[in-house]
């Protein structure tokens, strides 16, 4: 007995994974600071670029570890559902920004209305979303069947129209600025930007946690016993999403379009 508790605790206490992951992050703002402090867009790239392949290959040893020689705590779903307080909060945050222009500038706020936004676009973005979180559900009831491979098909398939709300976010996002507004061109633009923006990098963010559902569902890693918990969080986590972006898109389109 005691030998096998001596193993599980050096199993967990020793990973080098961390380390690309923590170095990474150290070269980020490093690379920042060389583009607009030290003014070598050159050296901010190679150190951008090291931080993103450390990103990558330590995000994918650990999980790789993980799944082939770890096993579930528990933890991970009350985890999610703390880290989603705390994004309640950064958006909370944002909200207030955004109302308490819009009351203060009530005045001039019609005049920075571009002519060119089309409340259509929020309303496919809905729908898009809406779907998402039905193909993402689908994705978790037949993982808890056992149906690996279908579970797999609408993960996909939610990454599709994940990816879909993202790419027409970003082509009316060019749409407006090429119409002059922009981030700097106005309170509502700065507004506008910030709360679309945001949400939009948690889009990103759920995405990439789905192409490791994706790798884990199709590998085999993940059973009742080892993944359980993971596919959960993601789902959790992106429910969450969704349900933001009827907040973000009622605030930044229809009350923020408001004359």
């Amino acid at each position: 007995m005691a030998q096998h508790e001596v193993h599980h605790l050096g199993e967990h206490e020793y990973s080098y994974w961390p380390l690309p992951v923590g170095l990474s992050v150290l070269l980020l703002p490093i690379s920042f600071i060389a583009l607009m402090v030290w003014q070598k867009p050159m050296l901010a790239l190679v150190f951008g670029g090291v931080s993103l392949v450390l990103l990558l290959l330590g995000t994918v040893g650990w999980i790789n570890e993980f799944f082939s020689k770890g096993h579930e705590e528990g933890l991970g779903l009350p985890a999610m559902m703390f880290f989603i307080v705390s994004e309640v909060v950064i958006f909370g945050t944002m909200f207030v920004g955004f109302y308490m222009a819009r009351v203060s500038q009530a005045e001039v706020w019609s005049q920075w209305v571009p002519k060119g936004m089309n409340l259509t676009i929020p309303l496919i973005l809905t729908f898009i979303l809406w779907a998402s979180s039905a193909t993402i559900a689908f994705a978790e009831k037949f993982f808890e069947m056992g149906r690996n491979t279908l579970s797999a098909l609408f993960v996909l398939l939610t990454i599709v129209l994940g990816t879909a709300f993202m790419v027409i976010h970003i082509m009316e996002w060019l749409h407006l600025w090429h119409a002059g507004f922009t981030l700097s061109s106005n309170m509502y633009g700065t507004s506008f930007y910030m709360l679309t923006g945001i949400h939009t990098s948690h889009i990103v963010v759920g995405i990439l946690t789905m192409i490791v559902a994706l790798y884990i569902l199709l590998a085999g890693k993940a059973n009742q016993h080892k993944g359980h918990t993971y596919i959960k969080a993601i789902t959790l986590y992106w429910h969450f999403v969704d349900i933001m972006w009827l907040l973000v898109a009622s605030s930044a389109y229809l009350i923020g379009s408001l004359a």
